[in-house]
């Protein structure tokens, strides 16, 4: 995983990233390093590297490189940097309501806050998560039904404690302050029932034999999805406790899903692929643009349809009508963006490599 503290938010990852390539021990000891080193006040914290936005009720917080997360209580005109306890880069953040939220990163780093974000702890780290998978490999060996994968997967598991915290995690999904699950890198996967407290393994309950990078989970009632690269995507008809593999209509990567209210499905990733299900993922329709650049995230919005980010900052939405056909929305900014969230006065504020913007409420209003 060499250059990993380079690469831009989840689609960087996943293009820079030489599969199978460990760190060195100076690289997996630097990792160990900053696991336990605070993340710095940087003086332009809104210019920085930002690869996740999330709301906190009215709250927005984003997180980025270095352990860089921000608040901002004016939907997104000011910001405000807050302490950390790690300095590794941060990928993905959530809140189920205005206290409780999580973030995620390189180096296995887990962070819960029960304050809107004004503190954060660690839950977990990529040497501990190893140690979990391992224990939970051994514990399946004697009664698997399949031996060989059964021993493969302990294998493995040996050598992620081996290589120590060099994976990191790219998703998560809380469906309230006690029960989530958490993705990333070679089909890391762990699900926690106590808020964090415990974390458990499920990458022995995840129909995934090749190990893809998970890049993306999202949940609707009892169903949950998972997408990766190579095309992966799986469903769970269990509230996330085990998944199936779906046949893909595309083998190329997938960065980014979300689901409507309507239950509409909807997966996008490299060169603008798009597609959309509305039977759970049995079957999948093109939701073709014209645009062939890496979608990068997408958010419901607070009239339920979907808003979709690529890399050069152009916006895409769902209409109202059955499906998930995608329509252009506003002019690209014209610079690579890694997240997107709508404010609670119905602004949006992106972020990216180059930091934070925000269209104000009017300007996207009359993009629409």
């Amino acid at each position: 995983m060499n250059r990993i503290c380079q690469v831009v938010g989840r689609l960087m990852w996943f293009m820079a990233l030489p599969l199978a390539m460990p760190l060195s021990l100076a690289q997996a000891a630097a990792v160990g390093e900053v696991l336990n080193t605070p993340a710095m006040l940087v003086p332009q914290a809104t210019s920085s590297v930002l690869l996740d936005l999330t709301r906190a009720g009215k709250r927005l917080v984003a997180v980025g490189e270095r352990g860089i997360v921000l608040l901002s209580d004016d939907n997104g005109a000011s910001w405000r940097q807050v302490a950390v306890p790690v300095s590794v880069s941060l990928t993905a953040v959530q809140f189920v309501n205005a206290s409780t939220g999580w973030a995620v990163g390189h180096g296995g780093a887990v962070l819960a806050t029960r304050d809107g974000g004004e503190h954060w702890g660690v839950q977990l780290d990529g040497l501990r998560a190893a140690q979990l998978e391992l224990a939970a490999a051994r514990e399946q060996l004697p009664a698997a039904n399949d031996q060989d994968a059964a021993a493969a997967r302990v294998q493995t598991a040996e050598r992620y404690v081996g290589e120590g915290a060099d994976k990191p995690f790219l998703a998560l999904q809380f469906v309230d302050d006690q029960h989530g699950a958490i993705v990333g890198a070679y089909g890391l996967a762990f699900h926690t029932d106590d808020g964090g407290t415990t974390w458990h393994s499920i990458m022995g309950q995840i129909d995934n034999p090749m190990g893809a990078h998970l890049s993306a989970i999202a949940q609707q009632g009892e169903h949950w999805f998972l997408a990766g690269e190579q095309g992966y995507l799986a469903r769970s008809d269990d509230a996330g406790k085990s998944f199936t593999q779906l046949e893909s209509p595309y083998a190329g990567s997938f960065f980014t899903l979300q689901l409507r209210d309507d239950g509409t499905l909807l997966v996008a990733g490299l060169k603008g692929n798009a597609f959309s299900s509305r039977d759970l993922g049995e079957s999948f329709q093109p939701a073709p643009v014209s645009m062939p650049v890496s979608f990068s995230d997408a958010i419901r919005t607070d009239d339920g349809q979907l808003l979709l980010v690529n890399q050069t900052g152009a916006l895409f939405r769902t209409n109202s009508q059955p499906g998930a056909l995608l329509q252009p929305y506003g002019k690209p900014l014209g610079k690579p963006v890694s997240s997107v969230v709508q404010a609670a006065d119905g602004s949006l504020v992106l972020a990216g490599f180059t930091g934070l913007t925000r269209l104000s409420p009017s300007i996207v209003t009359a993009s629409e």
